[in-house]
């Protein structure tokens, strides 16, 4: 029932919310977010908690606020995304601006393949259709199955409506799926700061250790693309901003176990100088740290 019940929520947000004016849906976001930070729920608990760690010398007023406009920019997404199939190429143009794009265009017209890999930081559906809309280059992605199956074909029709390749992140099959679409000189966008699985890459994070997916460095290693950190944030009520980051090379040396964890921690520290200049912006309200992981096991 529950999971009948989460899927019916998410089809009427992306039939309903989508008609609605904009100014209509922007508030409604907003009014959302707000009653979920009163609420004080697990969640916004520990979008707090995490958030505590990013700014370690903020007081509880400035945790707060920031959580109250964390939550403002976790709706933001929402709304946007159930809308994001009705923008205009215009519209998605208009929307997105990005810093040093050229690290992009330039590595993809090389031939060489082109991974972006980005942290849960503001819209990365939004860039990724200003991705296939106002740069016309297609992608392919990876999604986690979620619950119901229901749902997660939702997502998956979702984001090919808007010109995604998606893979189910399951196994070893989205890897090889991955490596021949970076071999034939494509473009490869991963969402990768959060990995809680045996096979994640320790890096530190904040000062803290954390787990990060091993992906996007074996990928790089294996076929040569160019690994691109990509950082997002949100500006006023009608633009999303971004930059790319300087390419993440392969170390010359060293065993693969090692070169993967140096590159690895080399897009974690990428992700903190975004997540750092803009925390209001990180959708993260999840356990991230190992230490947290460990509390919950005790």
């Amino acid at each position: 029932m529950r999971d009948r019940l989460t899927d019916a929520l998410y089809g009427l947000g992306w039939s309903a919310v989508k008609k609605l004016p904009e100014p209509a849906a922007a508030r409604l976001g907003r009014t959302i977010a707000d009653i979920a930070w009163k609420r004080r729920g697990k969640g916004v608990l520990r979008l707090e908690s995490n958030l505590a760690r990013v700014v370690p010398d903020a007081g509880p007023e400035r945790l707060a606020a920031l959580s109250k406009a964390g939550m403002r920019s976790y709706m933001r997404y929402w709304m946007e995304s159930f809308r994001l199939p009705a923008y205009s190429p215009e519209r998605v143009k208009r929307s997105v601006e990005i810093q040093d794009v050229h690290r992009l265009t330039e590595g993809l017209a090389s031939g060489r393949g082109v991974i972006l890999a980005l942290p849960h930081l503001a819209n990365w559906d939004l860039a990724g259709v200003w991705v296939t809309r106002a740069l016309g280059v297609p992608f392919t992605t990876v999604a986690e199955r979620l619950r119901p199956e229901s749902l997660y074909d939702r997502f998956v029709a979702y984001r090919e409506s808007l010109g995604m390749e998606v893979l189910p992140h399951s196994g070893g099959a989205a890897f090889g799926t991955l490596a021949r679409r970076l071999r034939s000189g494509g473009l490869v966008c991963l969402v990768a700061d959060r990995d809680l699985s045996a096979s994640g890459v320790e890096v530190k994070y904040f000062g803290e250790t954390a787990r990060m997916p091993a992906g996007p460095a074996l990928l790089a290693q294996q076929t040569g693309a160019l690994l691109l950190p990509a950082t997002l944030w949100y500006g006023d009520e009608s633009i999303m901003l971004g930059r790319i980051h300087a390419p993440v090379e392969v170390p010359e040396t060293g065993t693969r176990a090692e070169k993967t964890s140096s590159m690895t921690q080399a897009l974690a520290d990428a992700y903190a100088t975004g997540i750092a200049e803009h925390p209001e912006d990180w959708h993260m309200l999840q356990r991230l740290w190992l230490a947290d992981l460990e509390e919950r096991r005790t």
